[in-house]
């Protein structure tokens, strides 16, 4: 039996065991306009598809507020019926406590373990060897977005890559154009960060820190100048006021800013306002640099509910994140790259193509969420936070991650 057919007959059985209709709250943090775009093609397909309602449950101000709320709730003893979380640690406590339901039975049937590219992903929602989420997508955090228009109007050459665009900054600030977008929150400077360093350390060195917690790499040279890199990057956003990443990606679209350091989920925003790849803005991956981008993404979690309809509901869900035409439809929306290696993108913007070709040619590495704690991951979010919004400086800042490192697990 082939995995389609497999995933059909799966599909199907599940839903002749449910016994009634169920409203399945679900809640994440997709609220931006190209976010909102994509939930609605989930919601839309668990509608139609199943006996069953879609509850939406957004959660607004990103995953920062809502990852706190959506733990509490569990823990509290109110869950809802599926959550949005990134593939990786975030659920890790909960799962060890027992609260989250174990999707090994429906991932086995459906051969999850043959079509999830790279299977790193279902690695991530895997705990002793248990499968507890479901991966919906890959999103990469290194990437440039450039705004044709701003550069036009200061008479500059399109940037390609990081070392252009800072060359540019000048004359774009001449022309009243921010050089850098960049929203006020923590988890977006962390991302900035994330990409800049990887681009001046490159790919080993990176990844000695944030995959092997090496602190002493993390002291040295080469990181010295990726957080002096980093610093110089903090001066040509600094008169970026903008709290939210979508308003630093709208002011991308409307030409004030020059450009934007933000994950793939950008293009759900250019795709909302019309904007066309290669014409009316550029995406840079490792920032023109490096050919390599992180598997970060979301995933969707079921916490245990103890009772046998709203778990069948659960299943079927589950049964439909992953499967090819929600596969294709959601991730066209949403800017990101499937999970399932064996469908076709050729519909796919050019810088969606770009991602694939990477994904393709194995060049990925695991994101933040994968390799630290949600702790840890919080400590660099405020560390970030505090650097961009002060006069800190680079030694200060590489002192205070040295020290995140030593501690990190």
């Amino acid at each position: 039996m082939n995995i389609i057919t497999k995933l059909l007959c799966s599909a199907a059985c599940l839903a002749a065991t449910s016994v009634s209709a169920k409203d399945l709250e679900v809640t994440h943090w997709w609220t931006s306009g190209g976010e909102a775009a994509a939930v609605s093609t989930l919601a839309k397909a668990f509608n139609e598809k199943t006996d069953h309602n879609w509850i939406d449950g957004a959660i607004a101000g990103g995953g920062g507020t809502s990852i706190p709320a959506i733990i509490s709730r569990i823990i509290g003893g109110e869950p809802m019926g599926a959550t949005q979380l990134n593939h990786g640690r975030q659920a890790q406590e909960l799962i060890e406590a027992g609260m989250m339901t174990d999707l090994t039975e429906i991932a086995e049937a459906q051969g999850w373990r043959d079509i999830v590219n790279p299977v790193s992903l279902l690695d991530s929602c895997t705990v002793d060897g248990r499968v507890y989420c479901v991966p919906v997508n890959i999103h990469s955090a290194q990437w440039l977005w450039v705004s044709h228009g701003a550069f036009e109007k200061a008479g500059l050459a399109i940037p390609k890559n990081w070392d252009e665009f800072v060359a540019g900054s000048a004359e774009l600030e001449k022309n009243g154009i921010v050089p850098l977008a960049m929203g006020q929150q923590g988890w977006q400077q962390s991302i900035a960060f994330g990409a800049l360093v990887l681009g001046v350390v490159g790919v080993d060195k990176f990844l000695e820190v944030t995959g092997d917690k090496n602190a002493e790499v993390a002291a040295g040279p080469e990181w010295t100048r990726a957080f002096q890199s980093v610093a110089n990057a903090r001066e040509l956003a600094r008169k970026s006021k903008v709290q939210d990443w979508n308003l630093a990606t709208n002011m991308v679209i409307t030409d004030t800013a020059g450009g934007q350091i933000m994950g793939d989920w950008a293009q759900g925003e250019f795709q909302v306002a019309g904007e066309v790849a290669g014409v009316d803005y550029s995406c840079l991956p490792g920032m023109g640099f490096n050919e390599i981008l992180d598997t970060g993404g979301d995933a969707f979690y079921f916490p245990v509910i103890d009772d046998a309809d709203t778990k069948a509901a659960q299943m079927e869900l589950a049964s439909l994140l992953i499967s090819p035409e929600v596969q294709v439809e959601f991730n066209l929306a949403k800017g990101s790259l499937p999970v399932r290696g064996d469908i076709d993108m050729s519909s796919a913007n050019a810088c969606m193509q770009k991602g694939l070709n990477i994904l393709a040619a194995g060049g990925i590495m695991p994101s933040n969420r994968q390799t630290f704690d949600a702790d840890t991951d919080q400590q660099i979010n405020d560390l970030m936070a505090e650097f961009w919004a002060t006069d800190m400086s680079a030694t200060d800042a590489q002192a205070s991650y040295v020290s995140i490192i030593k501690r990190a697990n």
